[in-house]
């Protein structure tokens, strides 16, 4: 059994996020589980680029109200104590509303993250404007 008292906070890099986002390792991918997890905060207009998961993620919000976009157009509005799984290879992006700060603890197996490009302004503007109507 190992302890761990505190993960230092970490900002997230610009390549991969818009905006200011924040995150804390809880657990980094090793042997046997190859298991990711991760708290992961998002100040209002923040998100990740577009990715995916070769083998999925489950998001647990934690804190906040967010967005959870695919690349078909559905988007999907979150908040605290509400679960998403994203499944293995669908290209989405998550984070805040524009006016409300998200946090999830974001877990992810095995190494299989492909990073892909930002979600424009205008697309956010979209996902925004299909929750209010």
């Amino acid at each position: 059994m190992e302890h761990i008292t505190s993960t230092p906070t970490i900002k997230t890099p610009a390549e991969r996020f818009t905006g200011d986002v924040y995150l804390n390792l809880i657990e980094a991918p090793a042997e046997p589980a190859h298991l990711a997890i991760g708290l992961v905060r998002f100040t209002p207009g923040a998100r990740t680029n577009w990715h995916s998961h070769a083998n999925g993620q489950t998001l647990y919000i934690t804190d906040g109200i967010g967005l959870v976009g695919t690349r078909d157009g559905h988007v999907m509005r979150v908040s605290a104590g509400q679960t998403v799984k994203c499944p293995a290879g669908e290209e989405h992006w998550h984070g805040a509303t524009d006016t409300t700060l998200m946090a999830h603890i974001a877990t992810v197996v095995g190494d299989g993250t492909t990073w892909l490009e930002p979600v424009t302004d205008e697309q956010f503007a979209q996902a925004l404007a299909s929750q209010t109507s």
